[in-house]
């Protein structure tokens, strides 16, 4: 099992920053992948950005890679995601996600979530 826990949301501004973290505990060590993904109120969750162990990213499109950055402290098992120049449509619940491809279908875990609200 692998536990997750988010930090850094919060309401900020059209065109400020927030810096979101999440720590990883338990199994930690079956994990690939890590990343966060996103649920606006009323519409699907969607992947915002994922980064693999060995640092490989990608995100969701141009318009988040160009203002969102995932990073990844595999010592500290944290994954952070950098966002500046937020919109009001990146309003939404920000979930952390891991991946486990040791078993046989894989295993997703999820955070709590943390809301970030982008309004003036």
């Amino acid at each position: 099992q692998v536990q997750l826990v988010e930090s850094g949301g919060g309401l900020v501004q059209p065109g400020g920053s927030l810096r979101l973290s999440c720590a990883a505990s338990g199994s930690i060590f079956s994990i690939d992948s890590m990343g966060w993904y996103r649920q606006a109120p009323g519409k699907r969750r969607e992947l915002v950005a994922s980064i693999t162990s060995g640092g490989i990213t990608r995100y969701a499109d141009d318009t988040v890679e160009g203002r969102f950055t995932i990073s990844r402290d595999n010592a500290k098992n944290t994954v952070h995601l950098q966002m500046n120049n937020l919109e009001p449509e990146d309003t939404a619940v920000y979930y952390c996600h891991a991946f486990d491809g040791s078993t046989y279908f894989g295993t997703d875990y999820w955070g709590k979530g943390t809301l970030v609200t982008v309004s003036s």
